[in-house]
């Protein structure tokens, strides 16, 4: 065998997809291509190089430190949202591959989906969303979107990460109805599939690994579980079946379980969609009005349960919502220093005042901070400088 016939190039990859995907399947070589064009890579297709772009981000690395539910100092074994978009790339590649879907592709717009989320997860959002109420609005959707189309800064030729059309697609989810710099892709019915398969592949990492985290920090209890029709379902198979197991084994079996049973249940009912509309390419996805990835109604109905449980018991939980106080005092606190005295900001942001706005600008800089370093800035601000400076010496 030659080194010919062992090695593949990208042209092999495409046609690969081209064999192996459905119809309805987003293939790399006919992406709708990059906002600004560039060459394609020699052995990589278009949403593998995506993804790399991704993984290789600023941005992702500092989810390593954002809050999923818990705060980074409360624990070693609790979710963030770095661990959050991992496990949720891994169900999404599950999906798609079973579909018949563009794995790398629904990878990922999952990797990407939370890269503008804010510190303190949705308690930090809901802060800056109030804070930039007249200066445009806020919402990490949209914030997602300006990382990869703007704010990171890794190529000589363009902003961001200039990603393709598709996973652009897959980030932006619910539409734009704010001025966005760079022109945006259209969202018709609905977006491509593998984006549709990210949304809910996301959505069911967060609620079964909540779940997990809640039950692990003891601010849930399986006793309380019971009323919950999925848990409660889920719970006694697993029991029955493992017998004598430690409680740690049957929890852990039970939320592995309760995956497998949403991801089970979507690709059933996803295919039996798709079979009884017929669609046979990705335009004609866009245009059809049906929901084509999701769940039957009454698993629908169970996930709705669950997810309501949570919400009342898990994120609206007195030690959740002080950890939440905290986080909202530290971004309203920080944000308010930086419009005072925005000399007090990196260069790099001071650069961007005459680009995206002053506002707009202190926005994204604090958007962007992870939880320790928005806890170390705003200890500095609550510390006499006179005091630091003793420190300090």
């Amino acid at each position: 065998m030659t080194d010919v016939e062992i090695l593949r190039d990208r042209h092999a990859f495409e046609r690969e997809e081209s064999e192996r995907l459905a119809p309805f399947a987003c293939k790399s070589g006919e992406s709708r291509g990059r906002v600004i064009a560039e060459a394609e890579h020699a052995y990589r297709a278009a949403y593998g190089r995506d993804r790399d772009r991704v993984i290789h981000s600023a941005a992702f690395r500092r989810l390593e430190y954002k809050t999923q539910v818990f705060v980074y100092h409360e624990g070693d074994h609790y979710r963030n949202r770095l661990t959050h978009t991992i496990e949720g790339s891994q169900i999404a590649r599950t999906i798609a591959r079973v579909l018949r879907l563009n794995e790398e592709l629904a990878e990922a717009v999952v990797l990407a989906h939370d890269l503008g989320h804010t510190p303190f997860g949705h308690a930090g959002e809901r802060v800056l969303a109030d804070l930039m109420s007249d200066h445009g609005g806020f919402d990490h959707n949209r914030q997602s979107l300006r990382i990869v189309d703007l704010l990171e800064e890794r190529y000589p030729g363009f902003r961001g990460l200039n990603l393709t059309y598709e996973t652009r697609e897959g980030i932006l989810k619910h539409g734009c109805n704010w001025p966005h710099p760079v022109e945006v892709p259209e969202l018709l019915a609905q977006p491509n599939l593998e984006s549709q398969v990210a949304d809910h592949a996301d959505e069911i990492a967060y609620t079964v690994h909540d779940l997990d985290d809640g039950l692990r920090s003891g601010l849930l209890r399986v006793e309380e579980l019971e009323s919950i029709e999925l848990w409660q379902q889920t719970f006694v198979e697993v029991t029955g079946r493992l017998g004598g197991a430690s409680e740690r084994v049957q929890l852990a079996q039970t939320i592995r379980a309760l995956i497998d049973r949403l991801v089970t249940e979507l690709v059933n009912e996803s295919a039996a969609r798709l079979a009884q509309t017929g669609v046979a390419s990705v335009d004609e996805v866009r245009t059809t009005d049906t929901p084509l990835i999701g769940f039957g109604e009454h698993l629908a109905n169970q996930r709705a349960e669950l997810r309501a449980f949570l919400y009342e018991n898990l994120y609206e939980h007195p030690r959740v919502a002080l950890a939440s106080d905290r986080a909202a005092m530290a971004i309203r606190d920080l944000f308010a220093h930086f419009r005072d005295d925005p000399n007090c900001l990196p260069q790099h942001v001071q650069e961007r005042f005459a680009i995206d706005g002053e506002v707009r600008a202190v926005c994204d800089y604090v958007a962007g901070m992870t939880d320790r370093f928005a806890f170390d800035q705003h200890r500095e601000l609550a510390t006499p400088a006179a005091s630091r400076g003793s420190a300090d010496g």
